[in-house]
């Protein structure tokens, strides 16, 4: 039973075609995703363009996001991805966008006073969030 769908990873980052698994995902990351995905995952994440900026910069410094013309790498793809499945999976443990931007960016206790957003810019940090996640929604103790 998959909670967080390819689909739902994919709509985050603004993907056409949609992958309908997680196979399909993995070869449009390994390829590398359009510019505009990361463009659209960080979109989804803070409403300030100020915000934004410093977001999608700290992912890709913004002299490679420039050299960009419309395609990322395949390791510019996996952090986009990674924003994206963060942020589905936040939207869907609380059911809400706007709580899932306010969780991502507060600090956490379980994640030693970081936000979730700081801690998932690396994949085991992202891993550590998605467990926080999943544990805030089945109810175990945090």
């Amino acid at each position: 039973m998959l909670l967080v769908t390819p689909e739902k990873i994919a709509s985050v980052m603004a993907l056409v075609p949609i992958p309908h698994s997680f196979a399909e995902l993995d070869e449009m990351v390994s390829k590398g995703l359009p510019k505009g995905a990361l463009k659209a995952s960080v979109d989804h994440i803070y409403v300030r363009a100020e915000d934004r900026k410093q977001l999608l910069h700290q992912i890709i410094p913004e002299a490679t996001y420039k050299r960009r013309r419309e395609t990322l790498s395949a390791e510019e793809s996996e952090r986009a991805e990674r924003l994206a499945r963060i942020f589905a999976t936040a939207a869907y443990v609380w059911n809400s966008e706007d709580d899932a931007r306010a969780f991502l960016t507060t600090p956490h206790p379980m994640l030693q006073g970081r936000s979730p957003l700081d801690v998932s810019m690396s994949e085991l940090g992202a891993r550590r969030v998605e467990e926080l996640l999943w544990r805030l929604y089945y109810g175990i103790a945090a």
